[in-house]
């Protein structure tokens, strides 16, 4: 099993933590902020967080970027062409990442969650994650 204190995390978790601060969303950003979660990253998954935070206003990427700490990128190949269960391509780098690291993938899209019987990996609704833990 994944650890559950390496992290990766959906754009969709920055997103709903940003509209809604009593989220479980924002439970999350708040455990990596102390420090309790490891957030692991690479330019991929940190590239396209930060598009997608950037497009939606009222959001603004300087409430997360802060938590893209050196010590969690990882520089490793992943591979995310062999994630082939999941439908959408932009969503096969977080997975990929998830694989690569043996880390929990956080996440709120269906596609992920739906699919996570045929993944390798953890991947978990951020509600679910404080439930298994």
């Amino acid at each position: 099993m994944a650890s559950k204190s390496t992290v990766i995390l959906d754009t969709n978790v920055f997103v709903a933590a940003g509209f809604n601060p009593d989220s479980t969303s924002a439970r999350v950003i708040e455990e990596v902020e102390a420090g309790r979660l490891t957030l692991v990253w690479n330019e991929d998954t940190r590239r396209e967080s930060k598009a997608v935070v950037e497009q939606i206003s009222p959001l603004s990427w300087g409430r997360f970027a802060e938590l893209f700490h050196e010590e969690g990128r990882y520089e490793g190949r992943t591979h995310p062409e062999d994630i082939d269960y999941v439908p959408d391509l932009d969503d096969r780098k977080f997975a990929a990442l998830a694989r690569a690291v043996d880390g929990a993938l956080i996440t709120n899209d269906e596609d992920l969650l739906g699919n996570r019987e045929q993944a390798k990996i953890y991947i978990v609704a951020p509600q679910e994650f404080f439930e298994r833990r």
